[in-house]
């Protein structure tokens, strides 16, 4: 599912601050884009309700090679539609490109969301440690080459690119969802 964030969180460090956007107590409509997996529609409905601009890409598939090297691999996509589902969407900004491309950044960083692989998490309270250590890297301190900075410096967030030393004094306790700052 690709979200568009039209907002973020002032920067008193608290995760739970206020919802600003410039300066602004409103916020702007949210943009979201799913694939055509029907439970999505119930579950953003009941996440942001009529306070959204949904719209599903589906992707339409070619038949399976089912022989030579690329047997294992998927369908080629020969076509896609896009249908407003609740809001007003700009059809012309339906994509899951974005999501997809964290997906692959995700899989790549972290083997535990590989395909067959044995670099499984036992418990899923380490799982949760690992992604949520990985997406404080990825966001605070690794520079992408499409920003020539961190997310987080893009944002506002922060000033410079973290230490692997500054995200492990930072925190969340992942069962309670509390924050603090070493």
């Amino acid at each position: 599912m690709g979200y568009q964030p039209a907002h973020h969180l002032a920067g008193s460090g608290d995760p739970r601050s206020q919802i600003m956007w410039h300066g602004q107590e409103t916020v702007p409509q949210q943009k979201v884009t799913s694939d055509g997996f029907r439970p999505y529609i119930n579950a953003v409905e009941e996440a942001w309700g009529a306070d959204v601009d949904f719209a599903q890409l589906i992707k339409i598939y070619g038949t399976r090679d089912t022989s030579g090297p690329g047997w294992y691999g998927p369908p080629k996509v020969i076509g896609t539609s896009s249908n407003p589902i609740s809001g007003n969407p700009d059809m012309k900004r339906v994509s899951t490109s974005h999501v997809e491309r964290i997906n692959l950044s995700v899989r790549m960083s972290l083997r535990r969301f590989t395909r067959l692989t044995n670099a499984f998490s036992k418990k899923l309270t380490h799982l949760k440690a690992a992604v949520a250590l990985f997406m404080a890297w990825y966001n605070f301190g690794r520079v992408h080459q499409s920003l020539r900075v961190t997310p987080a410096m893009e944002a506002g967030l922060t000033d410079h690119v973290w230490t692997v030393s500054e995200l492990l004094k930072w925190g969340c306790n992942v069962k309670s969802g509390t924050c603090y700052s070493a």
